[in-house]
């Protein structure tokens, strides 16, 4: 166990990236150690040495000398010569897949916020129509890549070179359903339906059409219908085929948090306690998921923090259930995710700075 690490943060100007520096920031390991943040900057930047962070995310000013951090031009020379072992990409998955085999070279442990490792499937990762798909260099990373949910691979990440950061829908909708099936208590052939709902952040900082504000405020859409990038994450992740669940997310008129509200059918009948008595063992240890014992989450209790809830309604015959779980799609869906890995790998306590 290491008493602090040299990070670094490439792709800070985002939503998630912004959330990562300041978790990072306040982490109480990392008090005498603040990240490296690198990326693009313009040539009035460079001639300054870099942008001021404050000027990017005012609200990360603060008495601890953060106001004197910049975001820096990124190089391979840079993070070697600030002693850099554990690299944060929160960049578009086509950067992620450029940067991190030449990061794992110069080994440097790496913890992606993006989608460009997390598939193990071939046939998974054609929705993402990776240019360098099947290359020695690709097959060798992914290779390498361990799922970053630290409630189902908590000791290959401790482990692990290079962390895939889940899906904001993804964590959600797994964490919710896979203590379920796999106590072998789901009936498959019925199916599962999972209707998830997130925030306008969720769709990343680059504005568009479908996140504009006369588009998305006072307005609830369906998107991705059958073809959302997260499908995947759920079949791997939770042991199903495509043919056994559905997953359809919406976009809320709010600016961060999802709500998945889940439908299943059991195997044989269930009582309150046979379901609640598999949560609580299949999360025994995990400090970050709250189970509801009584009534059901709501956005508004998980937003702001990293912890995954999650409840749960039978119905009569005991034979159907509604399961509703909730996150921060910027925090256990992504930054605050990313910091429970790098405690993880550095055999830290895993909620460290999450608090």
């Amino acid at each position: 166990m290491s008493e602090t690490v040299q990070t670094a943060v490439v792709g800070v100007r985002g939503y998630a990236g912004a959330e990562l520096a300041r978790l990072l920031l306040r982490h109480p390991r990392l008090h005498d150690q603040p990240p490296v943040f690198a990326g693009r900057v313009d040539d009035e930047g460079a001639a300054h040495g870099g942008v001021p962070l404050v000027e990017i995310h005012p609200h990360l000013g603060g008495s601890n000398g953060t106001g004197n951090l910049r975001l820096e031009p990124f190089s391979w020379e840079l993070l070697a010569e600030r002693g850099v072992e554990v690299l944060f990409q929160a960049t578009p998955h086509e950067i992620s897949r450029e940067v991190i085999p030449i990061a794992l070279a110069r080994w440097l442990r790496v913890i992606d916020l993006s989608g460009a490792w997390r598939l193990g499937d071939a046939v998974n990762r054609a929705v993402y129509c990776f240019e360098d798909e099947g290359t020695q260099t690709a097959v060798a990373t992914q290779a390498q890549a361990v799922y970053g949910l630290p409630e189902l691979h908590r000791a290959e990440i401790a482990g692990a070179r290079l962390v895939a950061n889940p899906g904001c829908y993804a964590t959600s909708v797994i964490l919710a359903v896979k203590p379920l099936v796999q106590a072998g208590l789901v009936d498959l052939e019925h199916g599962i339906v999972a209707d998830s709902k997130s925030g306008v952040s969720g769709a990343g900082k680059a504005p568009t059409a479908r996140t504009h504000f006369m588009h998305a405020a006072d307005n609830l859409s369906a998107y991705g219908v059958f073809a959302h990038r997260h499908t995947g994450e759920l079949l791997e992740q939770i042991g199903v085929t495509g043919g056994q669940i559905v997953f359809t997310p919406h976009l809320l008129p709010i600016s961060r948090g999802i709500l998945s509200t889940i439908y299943l059918r059991f195997k044989e009948t269930q009582t309150r306690e046979s379901v609640a008595r598999v949560y609580r063992e299949f999360y025994a240890g995990s400090p970050m998921v709250r189970l509801y014992e009584k009534g059901l989450p709501q956005i508004q209790h998980s937003v702001r923090t990293n912890y995954a809830d999650i409840g749960f309604e039978l119905d009569a015959s005991g034979r159907r259930a509604v399961v509703v779980s909730c996150l921060d799609n910027l925090l256990k869906g992504a930054a605050g995710q990313a910091v429970q890995n790098l405690n993880l790998m550095m055999g830290w306590g895993e909620s460290e700075g999450l608090g």
